[in-house]
């Protein structure tokens, strides 16, 4: 049996993670002001661009059920199932669009990630691994979904910038944060991004901390794959995050840039290190 592994475009991925696990990715739509584009034809850099010259934040639009329809129709006509890791229903509408085609065709499985970014990634990876030992489609979406409460998704950002644009936080704290030098960790917890630590002082020192704090509350990695996902940072810093994951025995560390729909919600400066967690299972 043919399976396609397929997910949306803000799993984030490198073109060379893609091919090598041969994801099938359908994109998600960007408005920068009057100007509309598929995340992927409109980048990172050209959201901050706009952020920088507006002042205002770009609107993303998630998958729509025709363009599921589009996607899932042409991959069925080349191959005989498709196991489909959605953006996390929580934070999307794609989730329950990709299932409402899906429940209308045979051999679809959609799977709800409850992460994002390369958190959704990780089960993309682990999906096309079981299909090269030949599990079943039904299997392997089963099989991700089991994995999916072990996903630590986490990020540390420099600014609330973003935050404060997008509603998600308030004008004191988005003042006290930059006063105080305040770096916020955020968690993907049952879906939904919440607020975790509170990091203060030198962001590149900060960042080493919010790793090194992270590997040890989420201490029972599967030390396969881990992601370094960041929307800007400069090379130090990848660097000494890269040293830390590899002292932790992480075999494979894949590093990625956030395209323009995880952009358009952290901004710049943001960096996360994203892994599973049930590595004692």
């Amino acid at each position: 049996m043919r399976i396609a592994i397929s997910t949306e475009s803000t799993v984030d991925v490198t073109e060379e993670i893609k091919n090598k696990y041969d994801l099938k990715i359908v994109p998600f739509t960007v408005l920068l002001g009057d100007k509309t584009g598929l995340d992927g034809e409109i980048s990172a850099k050209d959201v901050i661009a706009f952020v920088d010259k507006t002042g205002k934040l770009p609107k993303t639009s998630a998958v729509n059920r025709e363009q599921y329809e589009k996607h899932f129709g042409a991959l069925l006509e080349e191959y005989d199932a498709v196991v489909h890791i959605a953006l996390s229903s929580e934070i999307s509408s794609a989730y329950e669009n990709a299932v409402n085609v899906a429940n209308n065709l045979k051999n679809v499985y959609v799977v709800n990630s409850r992460s994002l970014s390369t958190g959704v990634a990780l089960l993309c990876i682990y999906a096309a691994e079981l299909k090269e030992k030949g599990l079943s489609a039904k299997e392997i979406a089963e099989s991700c979904e089991k994995r999916v409460p072990f996903v630590q998704a986490s990020f540390v950002l420099k600014r609330l910038d973003y935050l404060y644009k997008g509603g998600r936080c308030s004008a004191l704290a988005l003042f006290g944060a930059n006063i105080l030098r305040i770096r916020p960790q955020i968690l993907l917890k049952n879906g939904k991004m919440v607020p975790g630590k509170k990091f203060r002082g030198n962001f590149n020192i900060c960042v080493k901390k919010y790793v090194e704090e992270t590997l040890e509350e989420f201490s029972t990695p599967d030390l396969s794959h881990v992601f370094i996902t960041y929307t800007t940072a400069d090379d130090q810093t990848v660097r000494t995050v890269k040293e830390l994951l590899v002292d932790r025995g992480f075999k494979n560390i894949h590093i990625t840039n956030a395209h323009a729909t995880i952009t358009s919600h952290c901004g710049e400066n943001c960096l996360g290190i994203l892994y599973i967690n049930d590595g004692q299972e």
